[in-house]
């Protein structure tokens, strides 16, 4: 990385108190007037061809819904800031899904703002041109450091909105009042701070436009679809890359596997939708393993729960759970098929007008019958699930699935009656993942079954006549999965291309 040796700062770059601009440190020397005049001359601009974005029409269609929803009310959604990561470094930026959802814009600060018409105007920062020095002594906005960034008209066309300078969104927040404004808060504190709630009820208000625009996400249109199934065939590519180079015979670090997968979602897509999960033997029996600083060992049983990020921000979900050597053994299979049937059961209940909760139940069963057949359960099986013993869940603490989309815990501020204890529609995309795990230090169960984990994990789509599985290339029988892992390591290792 490269540090920025920057011109003095003046007074109306500076930071109240520190002397120094926003993106500046303190020991960026100041540079000669000679350089700065030299630096301002000589350069020819360039245009950007623009093309509009293809999922402009959705967003269009999204924010008509949405301020349909709130008549006579202003509506601002930010998309909130760079994170520091270390000291003047940043962690890889991320727009807000809810913002994004809305606009398709990738720039940080950037603000929606959805007036009482229906009208939205998409505050960002445009370009830094050559008629002011940022062009190349600002190291957060400036064009030779980070590239060319948009103008407000090519911004425009590119999203299909109204666009406006960033600069003048305080005189716009200034005019606004809580009691006519819903804001999404919790992104930027600049706008929380300029519009502040008056009461409690005008937080009320606002987590009302917060689930209103998750409800709005539950039903995914065919845009949508594609992009989640463009996610989902990259993951399977980067389940496929794993299994290429993982050996049978010897041992490879966790974080091989991880990276290897990263690989294929930084070239096929933005990036891995959350941080990989890659646990091998007792590692596999903690839920969120991301630490990932273990090695595979043949004999044992590998889980990894990756997932694609696309270009337009959809993710996938998926978890395999294979035999490192390629063959599982009779136990690890019973604990696998108990999994996978789990699994499929909660697949075969999946049709539109049944119960979120319901599918949880459907699977929850068969995983407590498998644990009745495998002699561990203490009680009766209709013991084990009454809900006030729900005994079997020692073996597996999460529910059966979540919603998937835009994040890969989609439509979370939805409300209850709308999502957990609501009905499936058709158009919701959700994931199916039963497991059972078998902590190492558990002494109830045997001693052979100690330091197992096995998780399945498909996206489906919920259809009218029960669902589609979109992560169906991938295998999911014991027999299939001992199979493409053969097929797989006989294949090879290959690079994205």
């Amino acid at each position: 990385m490269t540090e920025a040796d920057q011109a003095a700062p003046t007074a109306a770059d500076t930071e109240a108190g520190n002397g120094k601009t926003k993106s500046q440190q303190t020991h960026d020397p100041a540079y000669p007037e000679k350089f700065l005049e030299f630096m301002r001359t000589g350069w020819r601009d360039a245009e950007l061809s623009v093309t509009g974005a293809d999922g402009a029409p959705n967003y269009a269609a999204r924010r008509a819904r949405l301020a349909a929803a709130f008549p006579g009310e202003t509506l601002v959604i930010p998309s909130g800031h760079e994170k520091v990561r270390a000291n003047d470094t940043g962690y890889n930026y991320r727009p807000g899904s809810d913002f994004f959802y809305l606009t398709g814009e990738f720039d940080p600060e950037s603000v929606l703002v959805v007036r009482p018409d229906g009208e939205a105007t998409l505050f960002v920062r445009p370009r830094s041109p050559r008629d002011t020095d940022e062009f190349f002594k600002d190291r957060m906005y400036g064009e030779l450091w980070i590239g060319r960034r948009h103008t407000l008209s090519e911004k425009a066309a590119e999203l299909g909105v109204k666009t406006a300078d960033l600069a003048g969104l305080p005189e716009v927040l200034a005019g606004l009042t809580a009691k006519g404004t819903r804001v999404l808060r919790g992104f930027d504190p600049g706008v929380d701070a300029a519009v502040l709630p008056w009461k409690a009820a005008d937080l009320d208000r606002d987590r009302e436009l917060a689930w209103t625009i998750s409800e709005h996400k539950l039903v995914k249109d065919a845009w949508e679809i594609a992009q989640l199934q463009d996610a989902i065939d990259a993951t399977v590519r980067g389940f496929e890359d794993v299994a290429r180079i993982l050996p049978a015979d010897s041992a490879v670090s966790e974080r091989l596997i991880e990276g290897v997968f990263g690989l294929r979602a930084r070239h096929d897509g933005n990036d891995v939708g959350y941080s990989s999960i890659v646990g091998n033997g007792a590692h596999a029996t903690i839920l969120h393993w991301i630490r990932n600083d273990g090695r595979t060992r043949p004999g044992d049983l590998l889980l990894m729960d990756m997932g694609v990020e696309n270009r337009n921000l959809y993710t996938a979900d998926v978890t395999r759970t294979v035999p490192v050597n390629g063959r599982f053994t009779p136990l690890q299979k019973q604990v696998y098929d108990i999994v996978y049937a789990s699994q499929q059961a909660g697949m075969d209940f999946i049709k539109p007008g049944v119960k979120f909760e319901d599918v949880h139940t459907t699977c929850m069963r068969v995983l407590a019958e498998g644990l009745h057949d495998l002699g561990i359960l203490p009680v009766s099986v209709e013991e084990a699930m009454a809900k006030d013993s729900m005994l079997y869940r020692r073996w597996t603490l999460h529910g059966f699935g979540h919603m998937l989309g835009i994040d890969v815990h989609d439509c979370a501020n939805a409300r209850t009656e709308h999502y957990n204890k609501g009905e499936l529609n058709e158009g919701y995309v959700l994931t199916v993942e039963p497991g059972l795990y078998f902590q190492a230090e558990d002494e109830l169960v045997p001693e052979e079954l100690r330091g197992v984990g096995v998780r399945i994990e498909d996206d489906v789509m919920v259809t009218a006549e029960g669902c589609v599985n979109l992560s169906g290339e991938l295998p999911r029988t014991s027999a299939e999965v001992e199979t493409w892992l053969a097929e797989q390591r006989e294949a090879g290792p290959r690079l994205p291309s």
